[in-house]
């Protein structure tokens, strides 16, 4: 598959998402009052926007981002690993601001919030926006907007985004140093975003990550799809039944996962190949939580610059239940 196939295969999977409304109607107000130009000028970051909403949940391989104006996400500070190998755990560096001459490249790449001085960006993790209310926490302040694609330091100041004007509070159930959300009301209409702070922090397992989530014994249901359902739009997603205790080994073995640091031979490895299957994991609270399982015995959640090695034995068996 070539570039152009890659892009365009997303682009169209992207389309037939079922996402986020708030989403939706936030990348049209960016695009609104970021460019005031004819249309034809708005539709490559149109396109942009759509591929990161796919990359956001880890599907969309990273080099998607880096085709758009620079990197997603901080580089781990690790040694480059392959599976398998025993390795420390990983530090993902604090998002740095850019400097004052220099370009806020990643405002053009993904949501974003400046929050207690770090950077909050666009959660994989879904948020309906009906459920929202049960979730709002204290608010914590409005964001200002003003951030675009040529900003410099000087306009990441504290609550500073991309989305425009919207308030924004605490998640009840969740560390706001880890979590927390937009909710805007219009014409009765609720419109909630979740953003995750996935930098700054050091992962020596799964529970680092996968923790802060809070899916032991907490998931109400759960449904995964095939790569090819993914990749054509075609949403047949499946139940998966969890009476076994299959899906809770599952989590329990992922909090034990060893984290592996990415690398662009890693990634090519990965995203090469079509041996991926989707988990959509529906909490009690009504939080919907992605996860990419890739046949090489590897979970990504996002795109945290983290892949999870699950033990062989538990990684296979799961796998093997969720079928073709």
């Amino acid at each position: 598959m070539n570039e152009e196939q890659f892009k365009q295969n997303y682009k169209k999977a992207v389309d037939h998402m079922k996402t986020n409304e708030q989403m939706k109607k936030r990348v049209e107000q960016s695009l609104n009052t970021q460019h005031q130009g004819p249309k034809r000028q708005r539709k490559p970051l149109y396109i942009a926007a759509s591929v990161v909403i796919a990359a956001s949940i880890g599907l969309a391989a990273p080099s998607v981002w880096q085709q758009f104006n620079g990197p997603a996400a901080p580089t781990p500070q690790v040694a480059a690993v392959t599976p398998g190998a025993s390795v420390d755990p990983i530090v993902i560096p604090k998002m740095e601001l850019p400097s004052s001459q220099g370009k806020g490249a990643m405002a053009d790449m993904m949501q974003l919030v400046v929050y207690g001085g770090n950077v909050y960006t666009q959660s994989p993790t879904l948020l309906e926006g009906a459920n929202a209310l049960n979730l709002r926490g204290e608010k914590l302040g409005t964001t200002t907007g003003g951030i675009n694609e040529l900003s410099g330091q000087d306009k990441y100041t504290e609550l500073a985004s991309n989305i425009g004007e919207a308030d924004i509070y605490a998640v009840n159930g969740y560390d706001k140093d880890f979590r927390i959300m937009s909710y805007t009301e219009i014409d009765g209409q609720v419109y909630a975003q979740l953003f995750d702070k996935n930098n700054g922090i050091t992962i020596g397992t799964g529970a680092d990550l996968i923790g802060k989530l809070h899916l032991e014994g907490n998931i109400a249901s759960a449904q995964w799809e095939t790569f090819d359902s993914w990749n054509n739009g075609l949403q047949q997603l499946q139940p998966l039944a969890a009476t076994d205790g299959s899906l809770d080994s599952f989590i329990s073995s992922l909090n034990a996962a060893k984290p592996i640091a990415t690398s662009p031979e890693l990634e090519e490895n990965l995203y090469g190949k079509e041996d991926r299957k989707i988990i959509y994991l529906t909490l009690e609270d009504k939080t919907q939580v992605p996860l990419v399982l890739f046949g090489e015995g590897l979970v990504r959640y996002g795109n945290v610059p983290v892949f999870l090695e699950v033990e062989k034995g538990a990684f296979q068996s799961f796998w093997n239940s969720l079928g073709e």
